[in-house]
């Protein structure tokens, strides 16, 4: 029933209440509320959050999944102790959202975006969390990277930002595209070039 990628997701929580924050088509929610957690589930489609009704209306969970249409986190109450879960987004409209919520009863942020994990690590550890683990998962010849962060601080480098603390093939995958990117670049692209061999001796670093 679920992806490698959403089954890894489910592996990170570790709470009762979850908000599932754009929950396409709830099977999340679905496999969590199976675990005996208490879920919400949330989009701002009016249209996703119908499939996600009628796949909730299947397994005869109407009454255990809160569905909620909202920008973000905005009309959600979040209840003590929460893990909010928000996957398969950009960094900018994470960051958007993490923005405008109340962080009060958050304890633990799960998030998969798609783009820019080092703006991500740094943004979510400034706002008074610290990252307590992340993985990697290929998932139909895509790589995805799921991060933790639990409430709290702790004192990052540049390359924690960059690259975390993830697993080996994953490392050697980033080399392997930055050296496919190195191939063709111009000449005029020096900047970048440099910047691409200053990644892969730090991703080198991480695999001693």
């Amino acid at each position: 029933m679920l992806s490698k990628r959403l089954k890894l997701i489910a592996s990170f929580v570790d709470t009762d209440n979850i908000v599932d924050v754009g929950c396409d088509h709830a099977l999340l929610d679905i496999f969590l509320t199976k675990q005996g957690k208490k879920c919400i589930a949330s989009d701002i489609s009016n249209e996703v959050l119908k499939k996600a009704c009628e796949n909730i209306k299947k397994y005869h969970l109407e009454k255990e999944i809160e569905v909620v249409q909202s920008d973000g986190l905005k009309n959600i109450t979040l209840k003590e102790n929460s893990t909010v879960v928000i996957a398969g987004m950009g960094t900018h409209t994470i960051i958007n959202i993490l923005k405008n919520a109340n962080h009060n009863n958050i304890t633990n942020l799960i998030i998969q975006s798609n783009n820019d994990l080092y703006l991500l690590r740094k943004y979510v550890t400034s706002i008074g969390y610290y990252i307590e683990r992340e993985a990697s998962v290929l998932d139909n010849n895509k790589y995805y990277v799921i991060i933790k962060f639990k409430k709290g601080q702790k004192k990052y480098k540049k390359k924690d930002y960059l690259f975390g603390n993830l697993d080996k093939k994953y490392y050697e995958f980033l080399i392997n595209k930055n050296n496919e990117i190195l191939k063709h670049l111009k000449l005029k692209h020096f900047r970048k070039k440099i910047k691409l061999l200053k990644e892969n001796h730090l991703l080198k670093q991480k695999l001693r």
